[in-house]
C-alpha cells in the first residue's frame, strides 16, 4: 500500500471512527470525561488505558487535530534509522501560548535564547519583558552572518536554545534553516523554529533536524479568521508526553473544542487555499515591485529579495505574505491602509481574505523604535497577507489606494 499524500493527510489524517459514526469529528463540548469504575479511572490517570479525563488535560476532538498536524509536518521525513519520522502536538489557545510552553520546558533561570531580529511582535516582547523577569535572557544575533552566530554561542556557556522564526514577521528575512540547525545541534542546543508564515505545506524545519516547530494555527492552518490557535510539534516523544505536557496542562494554555473543530474543517481545504494564496501573491509582488510609489518589496518570490536564493532552496514557494515600503514614510502608509476598499484592515494573516496592516503603529507599536528601524520594519513598512480572491480585483484595488501618490513631492522621507 502506498504512503497517503499530503493532501489526503490534510483532511482524513489523525482521524479515528467516532462512536456514533459522524462523518465528520463533533465537537466534544464537554468538560470533563466518566469511567466505567474507580478501577477504570485509576488506569486512565496512571496511564495504563488510554481515555480522557479533563479537557484542560485533553479532548478528542483536540486530539485528532494535533495527530493531523504532527502528520502534516512530519511527511515525507525519515528518522536516523530510516524509519518514517513519529511527532508529537499539543494544541494550546494561541501561538503564544505555545512558544511559553515550548521555552519553559526547554530553558530555565540563569540560561539564554540566542535568537534574530525582525521576530513576531508578540515573541518580542515576551524575550524583552517577561522572560528577564524570569532569570532568562535573550541574545539577538545577525543570523545570516554564520560565524557571528557560532562565535556568540562559544563565548557564551548559559545560551542552550536557539529560537529561529523564517520567513520572518514582517521583513520576510528568511534564515537557513539546515546551516543554522547543523550548528545549533554540534552545541548541543535546543532548536526550535516557528513555521507560521511558511506552513508545512512550504516548509518542514523537522527535515533539517529541528527539536520543535510551532504555529500559530489562527492563520493559514484555519484560514478562516474564526478562531485563535496555536500548536508546539517535537520529535523527543517522551518529553512531549512527559515535561512538555505537565507545562502545558499546568501553564492553562489548553485550546477548547469548539476552536479546535473549527481549524480542523479550516485544514480540509489548506492545500487548495495555500495554491492560491501563493499564486495570487507572486503577481501582486510583482506589480508592486514596478510600481512608482513602492521603495521595496520584501517578498521571497522575487530575486532582489536578498533571501530569495535560501528561501527556494527549503521552501515550495514565496509563500502568500510580503511587506513593502511606500516612499512617503509614516504617513503614507496609513494613508494607503485607509483608502483600501477590497483589502481588509487588520492585524492577522492566513485568512481567505487578504488582510493589510501598518507595523509601525500596530503590530511592533510596543517594540522601541530604534529596534524597530534596526529590524527593518520603517515606518512606511506596509505587511500584506494575500487572500484567495480574484487577483484582478486585488490589484485594482492597491491602485487606486496608491493613486497620485507619484506625483506628490517627497522631502527626506516623508509627503508634503
Amino acid at each position: 500500500m502506498h504512503d497517503k499524500g499530503f493532501e489526503t493527510i490534510c483532511i482524513h489524517g489523525g482521524h479515528s471512527e467516532e462512536s456514533n459514526r459522524a462523518h465528520i469529528t463533533p465537537v466534544y463540548a464537554s468538560s470533563t470525561f466518566t469511567f466505567d469504575s474507580t478501577e477504570h479511572a485509576a488506569d486512565v490517570f496512571l496511564e495504563k488505558k488510554d481515555g480522557y479525563i479533563y479537557s484542560r488535560w485533553g479532548n478528542p476532538t483536540i486530539s485528532e487535530v494535533e495527530r493531523k498536524v504532527a502528520m502534516m509536518e512530519a511527511y515525507g521525513i525519515k528518522n536516523s534509522a530510516g524509519e518514517p519520522l513519529l511527532l508529537k502536538a499539543l494544541l494550546h489557545s494561541s501561538g503564544m501560548s505555545a512558544i511559553t510552553t515550548m521555552l519553559l520546558s526547554n530553558i530555565k533561570a540563569g540560561e539564554k535564547i540566542i535568537t534574530h531580529y525582525s521576530l513576531y511582535g508578540g515573541t518580542q516582547e515576551l524575550l524583552d519583558k517577561i522572560l528577564p523577569d524570569l532569570g532568562i535572557e535573550a541574545v539577538i544575533v545577525d543570523f545570516h552572518n554564520i560565524e557571528a552566530v557560532e562565535e556568540t554561542i562559544k563565548a557564551d556557556d548559559a545560551i542552550s536554545l536557539m529560537y529561529i522564526e523564517t520567513p520572518a514577521n514582517p521583513t520576510l528575512q528568511c534564515i537557513d534553516l539546515n546551516e543554522l540547525s547543523t550548528l545549533g545541534k554540534s552545541y548541543g542546543l535546543t532548536v526550535c523554529a516557528d513555521n507560521t508564515f511558511a506552513t508545512p505545506y512550504l516548509q518542514q524545519p523537522f527535515k533539517y533536524d529541528v527539536d520543535y516547530v510551532m504555529h500559530s494555527t489562527t492563520k493559514f492552518l484555519n484560514g478562516h479568521g474564526n478562531a485563535i490557535g496555536g500548536i508546539v510539534i517535537g520529535k523527543d516523544i517522551e518529553k512531549m508526553n512527559t515535561i512538555v505536557t505537565k507545562k502545558h496542562r499546568l501553564l492553562g494554555g489548553n485550546s477548547n473544542a469548539f476552536d479546535a473543530f473549527l481549524l480542523n474543517n479550516g485544514l480540509r481545504t489548506f492545500c487548495l487555499r495555500m495554491e492560491r494564496h501563493c499564486s495570487n501573491a507572486q503577481k501582486i509582488a510583482e506589480y508592486l515591485n514596478a510600481h512608482e510609489a513602492i521603495e521595496k518589496v520584501n517578498y521571497l518570490g522575487l530575486p532582489s529579495h536578498p533571501d530569495h536564493n535560501t528561501a527556494m532552496g527549503q521552501m515550495k514557494n514565496g509563500g502568500a505574505i510580503m511587506s513593502f515600503e511606500l516612499k512617503g514614510g509614516y504617513e503614507a502608509g496609513k494613508e494607503f491602509t485607509d483608502k483600501l476598499k477590497l483589502c481588509v484592515n487588520a492585524v492577522s494573516v492566513g485568512t481567505a481574505d487578504t488582510l493589510v496592516s501598518h507595523p509601525a503603529s500596530t503590530t511592533h507599536v510596543g517594540v522601541k523604535h530604534k529596534d524597530r528601524i534596526k529590524f527593518g520594519i520603517t515606518n512606511g513598512l506596509i505587511r500584506m497577507s494575500v487572500g484567495i480572491e480574484t487577483v484582478e480585483d486585488l490589484i485594482a484595488d492597491i491602485d487606486q489606494a496608491l493613486e497620485g501618490y507619484k506625483s506628490k513631492p517627497i522631502y527626506n522621507g516623508l509627503l508634503l
